[in-house]
């Protein structure tokens, strides 16, 4: 809940009793400066990179070159605004509901099977 706006026009967040609530998770990543952290790539084996490190995604999808892991935002651009990295997480966002739906894009056919 975001109380009146201050002098400066700014609303604050109020807390909101018994809101509270946890998540099970496997991983969470910290995702708050403006450069990529390069723990993310070193820690998850057989992601392909770029010459920069950054991670290579399906720009559709948001997938990495790892099945059933998305990534966004600077990870994948570098250093970039906040409005590209919310339009990038809302893109990964549709992508990971489609591969956990069983809607994501077919495989690809090998052209070389008969």
């Amino acid at each position: 809940e975001l109380g009146e706006p201050d002098e400066s026009g700014r609303r604050r967040p109020i807390p909101i009793p018994n809101s509270e609530f946890v998540m099970d998770v496997d991983t969470v990543v910290v995702a708050i400066g403006n450069s990529a952290n390069p723990i993310v790539p070193e820690s998850i084996p057989g992601l392909e990179l770029t010459k920069w490190g950054t991670i290579v995604i399906d720009e559709e999808t948001g997938m990495t070159s790892r099945e059933g892991i998305f990534a966004g935002g600077d990870i994948v651009t570098g250093a970039a605004t906040v409005i590209s990295a919310m339009g990038a997480g809302k893109k990964a966002a549709r992508g990971i509901h489609k591969y956990l739906s069983g809607e994501g894009p077919e495989p690809e056919e090998d052209s070389n099977s008969s």
